[in-house]
């Protein structure tokens, strides 16, 4: 593998949101992007073709993270296809909100199926490259509830504090093979998700934030694109939160 090759960046759940904001950043500063979608196949090609009119390298995986066999051959693919993998980015998630006594089992199992067993399938095939390629970065996104926890998020926020847990772990681990292993916490982000509160909650939420506004999905994609770089090389194991004062 030649040192002066195009970086290659993978980010799962990259066709909208946090992630697209992530897939841009990277393609941004010249890495090949691979952009992993579960079903949302129009936003991941709309996306593809906007990138590639500023001649900028993007290519899709269609996956399923929570499924170990198409994780790994996800993976597989992007290294058959470019050689190796120098950054992960877990990126792909799912809610189910409801209250835990309402909550059915269909709801937590889904989304601890995507939100952190997805990052175990995703870090576990990746590791295998990078430890033969002695150098990588995985940068796993978790969220505010993974820290203070929310209500109705009993099932996101188990997952998303799993992820910060996982993070810790898996960086000692990797360490020595030149891998380093990060966490970001995004706050209240405008995404689709906020989009569909009503007047009260929003303003309830902008209340609460010291900086009085809802971050952006480029801020946050800016914490991922920084950890990635050289400039991250002696953080590992950390979790950066990007909340607007609210931790």
């Amino acid at each position: 593998m030649q040192d002066n090759a195009r970086k290659v960046a993978l980010v799962t759940g990259g066709s909208r949101g946090i992630g697209k904001a992530v897939v841009e950043a990277f393609a941004g500063a010249g890495y090949d992007v691979v952009v992993n979608y579960a079903k949302s196949c129009a936003e991941a090609e709309a996306l593809k073709a906007e990138l590639s009119l500023k001649n900028q390298s993007i290519a899709l995986e269609q996956a399923d993270v929570s499924d170990h066999i198409r994780a790994k051959l996800m993976i597989d693919n992007v290294i058959s296809r470019f050689g190796r993998l120098d950054v992960l980015v877990n990126n792909a998630g799912i809610t189910r909100d409801c209250f835990l006594m309402l909550m059915s089992q269909d709801d937590w199992s889904e989304v601890i199926s995507t939100n952190l067993t997805g990052v175990f399938n995703c870090s576990k095939a990746a590791t295998a490259h990078m430890i033969e390629q002695r150098r990588g970065v995985i940068i796993n996104i978790s969220s505010l509830s993974g820290i203070t926890g929310l209500p109705g998020q009993t099932n996101y926020a188990a997952a998303k504090g799993g992820v910060i847990s996982f993070t810790r772990a898996l960086s000692k681990e990797l360490a020595s093979f030149g891998i380093r292993v990060n966490a970001v916490a995004p706050g209240v982000i405008e995404t689709e998700m906020i989009e569909s509160l009503g007047k009260r909650a929003k303003d309830g939420f902008i209340e609460a934030i010291p900086l009085r506004r809802f971050g952006r999905p480029h801020e946050v994609a800016a914490v991922v694109k920084f950890l990635a770089s050289d400039d991250a090389s002696y953080i590992t194991g950390e979790t950066i939160c990007v909340t607007g004062g609210l931790i």
